[in-house]
């Protein structure tokens, strides 16, 4: 029997930012059809109420450190601010969305980081994602809502990369479903030159992939975004779609898909 269609959508901080842009983006959201998951960040919002608590926000190679002080401030931001406002927008729009950090009924399980060059804190890698409790969820007729908080089963949270916890979860939730992964994100997709927003390529694969790199037009932060699609990829997702929110409609189709 063919599995059933899951999508998996990551919205990145310029769409959590602008409440209109959020707004639209949890109208396509909700008409979106079939089972699916939204995974949030709140990086921007993080820092913005960091610096009026006075608390500065430290980064490296734009990763953020994630002190005692600042783990704080993201457990009230992503957990409570912005995981509640879209959690009680997704209500309004007919959509039984139920919040959640990794901790919660031990969906994603993390471990802190080891320190090597840079300690960033209390900074966590996935290591497993409970797709049984997810699964559970999702039967009952929720939507989940993950905020980049997992756990690491000892009581102790931890900030995790929207991105990272998008693909881990799409790769447990393939046991069960054919799984797509939506990066929604302000540009209309991976660009082949940085100053032309219309230069979309449409699509890459393995050999396309290496190409790119090859010509140096895939570089800086699309790296690691691409290197986590392809592990996803490897890992029994099946598509990975890049662009702006618009790609969730049937019109849209300029935008990037990713397959092997």
């Amino acid at each position: 029997m063919p599995k059933e269609k899951l999508s998996i959508v990551k919205i990145g901080g310029n769409i959590i930012e602008d409440d209109a842009s959020l707004k639209s983006f949890l109208k396509l959201f909700s008409v979106l059809e079939g089972k699916k998951i939204l995974v949030h960040g709140g990086g921007k919002r993080a820092t913005s109420i960091a610096s009026k608590l006075g608390i500065e926000s430290k980064m490296i190679n734009g990763r953020r450190i994630t002190d005692a002080e600042t783990l704080e401030v993201i457990t009230m931001v992503y957990g409570g601010l912005v995981n509640k406002n879209i959690v009680a927008q997704l209500q309004a729009l007919h959509i039984d969305a139920i919040g959640l950090t990794g901790a919660d009924a031990n969906s994603i399980y993390s471990e802190k980081r080891p320190v090597k060059d840079v300690d960033y804190g209390f900074v966590g890698d996935v290591k497993k994602v409970n797709h049984l409790s997810v699964e559970k969820l999702i039967q009952s007729g929720f939507t989940p809502v993950f905020c980049a908080i997992t756990h690491d089963g000892q009581g102790q949270l931890l900030n995790t990369n929207a991105d990272t916890i998008t693909s881990q979860v799409a790769i447990g939730m393939s046991k069960f479903y054919e799984t797509a992964i939506y990066y929604c994100f302000e540009l209309n997709g991976v660009l082949k030159d940085i100053n032309d927003k219309d230069s979309v390529i449409k699509h890459i694969n393995l050999v396309s992939y290496s190409n790119l790199l090859k010509e140096g037009i895939i570089a800086d932060g699309m790296l690691p975004k691409l290197e986590n699609c392809f592990e996803a990829l490897k890992n029994g997702v099946q598509t990975i779609n890049m662009g702006n929110t618009s790609m969730l409609t049937k019109e849209n189709d300029n935008f990037t898909r990713i397959t092997l």
